[in-house]
């Protein structure tokens, strides 16, 4: 599951706010066409704060009986409560989702001992693999890599999703617990230099836009093919930094809709892509071959 390009989908709705059903089919049937590593739903790039039960339920639903197998989906669990976070994993696992990945609590910032307690308590209590994520600049909580070490013996924790800004994080990642657990970029922009590092992958915002372009680029950089990685992510460099220009998801939402993948649908407090940026997204996602 983390190997190559997993993408962070997006959450197609109607103009009015609705889950858009029938897109959510057809992009998880594009991502397979793709060949699209593994599918995130219910992460925060699919705007998971905005869902209530039903909807993160359903969404879950909807992704299990679509791929029949064909490619792993990864549901979104976290959230501040360990007791919340335990009640929504057992609920994807009964739903049938092959793994869950988990942020780590946000805004109440617990220790370090209380990341390693509240990972472990979920770990105990639900018998499913789980990925672990760390965010800081969204969640002003960071997971450490002696923290990250000892939860590697947890025999369910199978890896965990990277973003801090610290380059050289991934290698003492690798060094503590490499063979025990798997390691995933959450970044495009720095997913080349995260895999040649020693990462595996990248869970990503881009691949909804060019999945098969992020899907070559990771397999020629896990494959040490350098001149065909470096190639095809200096392609794609425009778009990652163009994807950014607001906050996510709200470009990739306005870049998806531009090829018609989804209707221009997207939850407050989330507001459509600011006018001065169309021009700049769509000239990346020319420049990507997007269009």
């Amino acid at each position: 599951m983390l190997y190559g390009s997993s993408v962070a989908l997006i959450t197609p709705m109607q103009p009015t706010g609705e889950l858009d059903e029938k897109r959510i089919r057809l992009l998880i049937e594009m991502h397979i066409t793709a060949g699209t590593n593994a599918i995130v739903v219910n992460g925060t790039t699919g705007e998971s704060p905005t869902l209530n039960d039903k909807e993160r339920n359903r969404i879950i639903e909807i992704a299990v009986e679509t791929a029949k197998g064909r490619i792993p989906i990864i549901a979104g669990t976290g959230t501040y409560s360990t007791m919340e976070t335990i009640h929504r994993s057992e609920e994807a696992r009964n739903l049938g989702v092959n793994a869950v990945l988990i942020i780590t609590p946000y805004y109440n910032k617990p220790t370090q001992e209380g990341l390693y307690e509240h990972f472990k308590a979920i770990a105990e209590s639900v018998s499913i693999p789980i990925i672990l994520y760390n965010q800081p600049s969204r969640t002003s909580c960071d997971l450490l890599p002696e923290t990250v070490e000892r939860l590697s013996y947890l025999p369910n924790i199978i890896g965990l999703k990277e973003g801090s800004a610290d380059a050289g994080r991934i290698k003492e990642l690798v060094a503590r617990c490499g063979e025990r657990m798997d390691f995933v970029s959450s970044d495009d922009a720095s997913s080349l230099a995260f895999m040649l590092q020693g990462g595996k992958g990248v869970i990503s915002v881009t691949a909804n836009v060019v999945p098969k372009a992020m899907r070559e680029m990771c397999a020629a950089a896990l494959a040490r093919n350098l001149n065909l990685a470096g190639e095809l992510n200096t392609r794609l460099m425009p778009l990652h930094k163009a994807l950014g220009l607001e906050t996510n998801p709200i470009p990739v939402k306005w870049a998806a809709a531009q090829l018609g993948l989804i209707e221009e649908g997207i939850r407050l407090p989330l507001t459509p892509l600011s006018d001065k940026y169309h021009a700049v997204v769509r000239e990346a996602m020319k420049e990507s071959g997007a269009l």
